[in-house]
């Protein structure tokens, strides 16, 4: 069978299917789209499994969400089991008037797929079915599935639900397709994840607001002492300074070439970018700080008054090595001490993640690395991705001895999060051919491995 061509073929009913599911609108809060919705979307991935030969069913877990779960066996009592991971929920959509296109619309512009979740993350789903759909009935080896409904809302239903049903998921080797390539055509896995930390720092200065001429200098200033604060969060070079994290961090695998991170984040190639050493140093192995966002009054319709009070939502990236409570705590403590004037300072941590370090020196990884050899005719690169996926750790926690591959169709023009989310066709086509060939490879690897053995 030639698999390159067969996937070619299945590249019409891809772009079709992608469209009907770009089209449901699954995003897993009801207070911004109807529960419904993500219900269709679920339908639909348990009906297109059902179809490439999986028994398939709707779960639920304990946020409430669904996730689509079923299993199909080749026949081979001894064959190896691999789990496939994905999921079919969405981020909003956001500022809809940034959209060049309609986000709930899959249009091609530029050769390129856009629409919300075209990348993330149901373009992976259209790679594991294509890469299904290549092989056919020559399936060397055991094969189960999640598609979870709630990973971009952060609450945790597949976390919950992964201990509690073990022995349901429970794989030799798992690819969770939720990452991508460092860009289209040039091959990788992820071996490290970042962690996070997300803290709502609050300061109060006055019990109410006081006008500016009256009383503007003695008095303190809430925003102002805010501002103060937040701006010891970064050096002049703009590296992360919070005492108890370490700051010296250096990417081992596959580095960012500056010039490229400066297109893929739309700079222009002047841009200063941030921080010293290697972009990917920065990116991958040392942790950053962002200020999401600020409570104070707005430019329009602010008076002549001091702020009493003021909130800023920060959010902590963490490469691996450093544990969320270590980073929080140093957070928090240096918030608290960098607050002038003696005003009250609380902080929150609202969310965390561990940061995550899958091992690269097993049989799937060396036939990952030979599947996409033979796909992209180049050798298969190591990189680091920013954004956290909490449930690789409980993965790892849950099955220690599986091998965990994150791989996908999420390269860095797809601007996944962010207005015109896009997907290259020919990296969803050239990650099925990868995710079959390494399914035939992984497959006959453990034969060779087995006969060697006995």
């Amino acid at each position: 069978m030639d698999l390159r061509q067969r996937v070619a073929e299945l590249m019409p009913r891809a772009r079709e299917e992608l469209a009907d599911l770009v089209a449901m609108r699954s995003v897993a809060d009801p207070r911004q789209f109807p529960p419904s919705e993500c219900q269709r979307a679920a339908g639909w991935v348990a009906d297109a499994f059902a179809g490439a030969g999986f028994s398939t069913r709707l779960a639920d877990t304990p946020d409430g969400s669904q996730a689509v779960v079923g299993s199909r066996s080749c026949g081979r009592a001894e064959a190896p089991t691999v789990l496939l991971y994905a999921h079919y929920d969405v981020q909003p959509p956001l500022a809809e008037a940034e959209w060049r296109t309609p986000p709930f619309r899959l249009t091609e512009v530029d050769g390129r797929w856009y629409g919300r979740g075209a990348a993330d993350c149901k373009g992976n789903i259209l790679m594991h079915l294509t890469a299904l759909r290549a092989l056919g009935d020559d399936l060397p080896v055991h094969l189960k599935l999640v598609v979870e409904g709630s990973e971009e809302q952060g609450t945790g239903g597949l976390e919950a639900f992964v201990p509690e049903h073990a022995d349901l998921l429970r794989a030799d080797t798992i690819l969770v397709a939720d990452t991508g390539n460092i860009a289209v055509g040039r091959p990788a896995v992820t071996v490290s994840l970042r962690g996070m930390v997300t803290v709502v720092v609050a300061v109060e200065a006055l019990p109410s607001e006081l006008h500016s001429g009256m009383f503007g200098g003695p008095a303190p200033d809430a925003l102002a002492a805010l501002v103060s604060m937040l701006a010891t969060l970064r050096d002049d070079a703009g590296d992360t300074t919070v005492p108890g994290l370490p700051g010296d961090g250096r990417w081992p695998g596959d580095l960012y070439p500056a010039a490229q991170f400066r297109a893929d984040a739309g700079l222009s190639p002047g841009a200063v970018l941030l921080g010293g050493g290697e972009v990917a140093d920065t990116l991958w192995a040392r942790p950053a700080l962002t200020v999401l966002g600020i409570d104070c009054p707005p430019v329009i319709g602010s008076a002549a008054a001091i702020t009493p009070r003021a909130r800023a939502r920060l959010n902590l990236r963490i490469p691996p090595g450093v544990e969320p409570p270590e980073a929080a705590h140093a957070l928090t403590q240096h918030l608290i001490a960098a607050a002038p004037w003696g005003v009250h300072v609380s902080a929150e941590v609202e969310a965390t993640g561990h940061p995550f370090r899958p091992a690269t020196d097993g049989p799937a990884y060396e036939a990952m690395a030979g599947a996409m050899q033979t796909a992209y005719g180049r050798p298969m690169g190591r990189l680091g991705q920013g954004g956290s996926i909490p449930l690789c750790t409980v993965l790892a926690e849950t099955y220690p001895d599986a091998e965990i591959l994150l791989i996908g169709v999420e390269e860095p023009q797809a601007l996944i999060h962010a207005p015109n989310e896009s997907v290259a066709p020919r990296e969803i086509a050239a990650m099925a051919l990868t995710e079959a060939l390494f399914l035939r490879e992984y497959g006959a690897l453990s034969d060779r491995r087995r006969s060697a053995a006995g």
